[in-house]
């Protein structure tokens, strides 16, 4: 059982804080050389931020904005996207 791959294809830093939401912040692809079950991938982000992440089309998410920045509330935001197979073990 092959572990999934990720792939930053580009992040945009800094966001300007008056980015509208929705707006794209990171490309991600994800990739698993499995087959059947063990090679269907689901994403999610984990950490505190105003951004969420969209599945795109061949294994591709977008890291979007999910509601409006502001500086004042936080300079910054880490976030770390979590790919999952639905593979056992």
């Amino acid at each position: 059982d092959n572990a999934p791959e990720i792939t930053m294809l580009s992040v945009s830093s800094p966001v300007p804080e008056d980015a509208p939401p929705g707006t794209v912040v990171a490309l991600v692809n994800v990739r698993d050389r499995d087959s059947g079950e063990n090679g269907q991938v689901s994403c999610e982000l984990r950490g505190e931020a105003p951004l969420s992440i969209v599945a795109s089309s061949g294994g591709s998410y977008k890291v979007v904005t999910a509601s409006a920045l502001d500086r004042e509330q936080a300079a910054e935001h880490r976030v770390a996207v979590v790919a999952r197979d639905r593979g056992s073990p």
